[in-house]
């Protein structure tokens, strides 16, 4: 190898160290994230979404818990200890080397029962997860749309910007020059002002939300890069539909209340039950030993050190007024569970009642935004006309152009707040999902 090859090989190779040591960051590449990619990682990374699979794993647990109590429960053990006279038992069992005990369910109607509660709360806590699922999915969306507003508002407000520090700088030589009074020259930098405010305002927005995208998504911040273009469409909605009854019929937090309702009613049944008779299989294997003085009372031909028993163990509960209170107690916590499930399904048909209003109210509220935006702009090219033939003044144009910029933001605004209610009225009539597999 040639010298001069390889000094080039030895920088190639400490280029990249030199970089590190220097602090110099390499570019990293943006990753264009549509609204249902983001959904997706959404689902998949929040801690919310992590908190959910927690509560199921924890609610089927205890469904297994429950459930298991029909298999045999194996215990190995020993019960050593010196003897002085006839061998006592040691926590109910014969002094022993060795003891296996096995023991589980046989008739348990109660028991039965609490099974069956236990595998309707897994359930219920499958519809809540599933709330809470449309809920991160309705924050994703939210936070992607606005901050897609944000970003493709604030290069319209630089403009804006630029365009209200030239007149007021056209108005301040005017107020020099004696032509325009002091008050006009205020009015100017307060139009600079209102306008810097405002990007301020999308400046930390959109800082704000691109964190809190990243937060959700697990995508690093300085790669984020959103498609405003995958966000779908929003469907008409029929002049006759009924939301109401729709929501009642599909929305997790009602099918979660009528689940934990059964559940509930199962419960109250199984402690009723707990007083009613039951039988447990349970055997026994013991290996005893002979400096427990067993041979002094039990003569060798008779004494085994190896002893078993297997059998049923019979319980008839018959007088019990401490399980009799708690078996009442559990019949009001049913009642209370299904009066839960009526007041769910009022507050979810209020809720979706009053969203499909608000939608109708901030329709037309945006359609008025809408026209008194159009009017401006033409506001805006009338006052141009008239101040090239001379019937106007600069004044009334700058003041055009304030009330453009001011009907602009209320546009923005307005169509904001109704995409607002429209995706949360999707999410109250369960076609949230549907509509996001629209999407690019």
């Amino acid at each position: 190898m040639k010298p001069a090859q390889g000094l080039v090989r030895v920088c190639l190779y400490a280029l990249p160290i030199i970089l590190l040591a220097q602090g110099t960051a390499f570019p990293v590449t943006a990753e264009t994230l549509s609204l249902k990619r983001a959904v997706q990682l959404a689902l998949a990374h929040s801690p919310a979404a992590g908190e959910a699979s927690a509560d199921n794993q924890r609610a089927f647990a205890s469904y297994r818990e429950a459930k298991d109590q029909y298999l045999p429960q194996f215990l190995i053990g020993s019960g050593l200890g010196d003897s002085w006279g006839y061998p006592l038992s040691l926590e109910g069992s014969a002094p022993s080397l060795v003891n296996v005990t096995a023991q589980s369910a046989l008739f348990n109607p109660a028991l039965r029962d609490f099974v069956h509660a236990a595998r309707l709360e897994y359930k219920a806590i499958g519809e809540e997860n599933k709330d809470r699922h449309n809920q991160i999915t309705q924050d994703t969306v939210l936070t992607y749309i606005e901050l897609a507003k944000w970003e493709q508002e604030i290069d319209q407000l630089r403009q804006h910007h630029e365009e209200a520090l030239k007149a007021q700088e056209i108005v301040d030589q005017r107020v020099q020059a004696g032509v325009d009074s002091e008050q006009i020259g205020k009015q100017a930098r307060l139009a600079a002002a209102r306008t810097s405010l405002r990007i301020i305002q999308a400046e930390g927005a959109i800082d704000v939300l691109r964190t809190n995208l990243s937060q959700l998504t697990g995508v690093p911040v300085n790669s984020l890069q959103i498609a405003p273009d995958s966000v779908p469409g929003f469907p008409e909605i029929p002049a006759n539909s009924d939301e109401s009854t729709k929501a009642e019929e599909s929305n997790p937090a009602v099918l979660h209340a009528q689940q934990h309702a059964i559940a509930q009613s199962f419960r109250a049944r199984a402690e009723h039950r707990s007083l009613w008779p039951s039988a447990d299989f349970a055997t026994q294997y013991a290996v005893l030993a002979k400096f427990n003085n067993w041979t002094q009372f039990f003569p060798n031909n008779v004494f085994q050190r190896n002893n078993a028993t297997v059998g049923v163990v019979l319980r008839f509960p018959f007088f019990n007024p401490s399980q009799h209170a708690h078996a009442q107690a559990a019949d009001a916590e049913a009642i209370r569970a299904t009066k839960e499930v009526d007041a769910t399904k009022n507050q979810v048909s209020q809720q979706t009642l009053k969203l499909r209003r608000s939608v109708e109210q901030l329709r037309a509220a945006q359609e008025v935004s809408e026209l008194e935006y159009e009017i401006a702009q033409s506001n805006v090219q009338t006052m141009d006309i008239k101040i090239k033939s001379g019937t106007s003044t600069i004044n009334e144009g700058d003041q055009a152009r304030v009330d453009l910029f001011e009907k602009y933001n209320a546009l923005q605004d307005a169509n904001f707040q109704l995409i607002q209610a429209r995706v949360g009225l999707l999410r109250a009539t369960g076609e949230l999902e549907s509509w996001l597999d629209q999407g690019k």
